[in-house]
C-alpha cells in the first residue's frame, strides 16, 4: 500500500508547522523478530479502516483530534487502483473546531513507469486544493516528468532514481526481505505541487507471522518501518514530516503514528477485509 502507503499532503487549515501526509506509520511491537522469512512481499488488494486519535501535541497547538480514514487497494492485474479517504477532526488551541478531509485516488501500473492521480483536500467546507495529473518515468527508479491537468497545467521534471508509490513501498518490504535496514530514494506520488520528494526509510529487523486480532496477516511476517520526507527545494537537515508503520509482507499496515510536527496522530486497523488475488 501507498502509506502507505497512506493521508494526503498538507492543508493550510492546520497549525502551520503541521502536515498531513498520505501515508501511514506505527509504534513497535513486544513480539520476537522473524528468522525466517517468508514468501517475496506483494501488494495485495484489501480495505483498511483506520481509526484515528490525538496521540501529544507540543504547546497545545492542538487541543484535541480524532478521525477515520479509509484505503483501498485493488489489484487490476495491469496495475494497482487506490482510494484513500480521511476524515479528522479537531479543535485548535484558540477552541476553533475544524473537520479536514482528503481524497486521494490512484492508478499505477505494475511496471512502475505510469501513475494517474487525484488529490482534493477541504477544510470547513471549502476546498483547499485539489492536484490532478499523471507522471511517466523512462523506468521505475529512473527520471521523467509529471504533468498536472489541475489546477493548472503544467510539467515538473522527475529526477533520476524516482518511484511511484506503490513501486516505493514494495522497495520497502523487499529491502525488509534482504535485510537491509536503511533506504534514500526520491519519491513522486501526485499529492504535492512541487514534484518529487526525498524519502530516508529506516527498516527494522523482521517479525515473525503474529497478529491477535487479524486471521489473515495471522501467516504473514512483518517489519516497521519509519519514513523521512525531505523538500527537495529546501535546504536544511529536518524533515517536513515523519511517519512509521507495522508493515506486513501484503502491503497492509497497522499500528499507525503520524508525526505533524505540532502533534501525532495514532491509528489503529479496526476494520480488514483482504481480497483473493485476481485470475488475470
Amino acid at each position: 500500500m501507498r502509506l502507505f502507503v497512506l493521508l494526503i499532503a498538507a492543508t493550510a487549515a492546520l497549525p502551520a508547522s503541521a502536515a498531513v501526509p498520505a501515508r501511514l506509520s506505527a509504534a513497535p511491537s513486544a513480539h520476537s523478530p522473524s528468522t525466517h522469512p517468508g514468501d517475496a512481499p506483494f501488494i495485495g488488494g484489501h480495505h483498511a479502516t483506520y481509526t484515528l486519535n490525538l496521540q501529544s501535541s507540543q504547546d497545545q497547538g492542538v487541543l484535541s483530534a480524532n478521525g477515520t480514514m479509509t484505503y483501498d487497494v485493488e489489484d487490476a492485474c495491469t496495475g494497482w487502483t487506490t482510494a484513500q479517504h480521511l476524515v479528522i477532526n479537531y479543535t485548535d488551541r484558540d477552541a476553533h473546531d475544524v473537520t479536514m478531509i482528503s481524497d486521494y485516488a490512484t492508478f499505477e501500473t505494475k511496471d512502475g513507469t505510469r501513475l494517474d492521480f487525484h488529490t482534493r483536500q477541504s477544510s470547513g467546507g471549502a476546498v483547499t486544493e485539489q492536484l490532478d495529473g499523471t507522471a511517466t518515468l523512462d523506468r521505475s527508479g529512473g527520471r521523467g516528468h509529471a504533468d498536472f491537468t489541475a489546477p493548472v497545467r503544467r510539467r515538473v521534471t522527475l529526477p533520476p532514481g524516482t518511484l511511484l508509490p506503490t513501486a516505493h513501498t514494495l522497495a520497502i518490504l523487499q529491502a525488509s526481505i534482504a535485510d537491509k535496514h536503511f533506504l534514500a530514494i526520491p519519491l513522486f506520488d501526485g499529492t504535492g505541487a512541487s514534484g518529487a520528494e526525498d524519502t530516508f526509510v529506516t527498516i527494522g529487523a523482521r517479525w515473525s507471522p503474529h497478529t491477535e486480532r487479524w486471521s489473515e496477516l495471522a501467516t504473514l511476517p512483518s517489519t516497521r518501518v519509519h519514513v523521512a520526507f525531505y523538500d527537495r527545494n529546501q535546504t536544511g537537515e529536518m524533515p517536513t514530516y515523519e511517519i512509521g508503520t507495522r508493515y506486513f509482507d501484503n502491503g497492509v499496515a497497522d499500528d499507525l503514528a503520524m508525526n505533524f510536527g505540532d502533534f501525532v496522530m495514532a491509528g489503529k486497523l479496526s476494520q480488514l477485509e483482504v481480497k483473493p488475488r485476481p485470475r488475470c
